[in-house]
């Protein structure tokens, strides 16, 4: 009883070989042929001006710097009670320094609090807050508070 090959493996095969050989004929060719000319210019030609870079420099970090000073924390509080309100956090962790956000997190079933929520509170005063109220008793129930992290998605 003989066999009949159709062949298609080694068709296959073969342009698998083809398409490798041709990959690697184009990839020694590109690094044969490199980048190119690059152009060496000075800072001067790049900028024009090497004062009003200098200025710009110092105006980005000024800005920088600036920005710092406002840079927020995200503190995540956990074990709140059914009733803690978002008005309640902001109480509560208004006496450590200016809260900007306060969230308690709700279950879209059932529109009862989830037993967690965010504060946003200046990043310099988030620290105090954190010692300050973590253990400590909200509502008749202890909470904690920490740096929130990220969570990915």
């Amino acid at each position: 009883m003989s066999r009949a090959y159709s062949g298609g493996k080694r068709d296959r095969e073969q342009a698998q070989a083809r398409k490798r050989k041709e990959r690697d004929q184009r990839r020694s060719r590109k690094r044969r042929e490199g980048r190119g000319e690059v152009p060496v210019v000075g800072a001067e030609e790049v900028t024009g001006d090497l004062d009003l870079a200098e200025a710009i420099v110092k105006r980005r970090q000024a800005a920088a710097a600036k920005e710092a000073q406002g840079i927020q924390s995200r503190l995540f509080v956990g074990g709140l009670a059914w009733e803690t309100t978002a008005d309640d956090l902001r109480e509560a962790f208004g006496a450590f320094g200016q809260v900007t956000d306060a969230v308690v997190v709700m279950d879209r079933g059932t529109g009862r609090s989830r037993g967690f929520g965010f504060v946003v509170m200046s990043h310099k005063d988030a620290p105090k807050a954190i010692a300050a109220l973590n253990g400590t008793e909200l509502q008749g129930r202890p909470i904690v508070v920490n740096v929130a992290s990220e969570r990915p998605r």
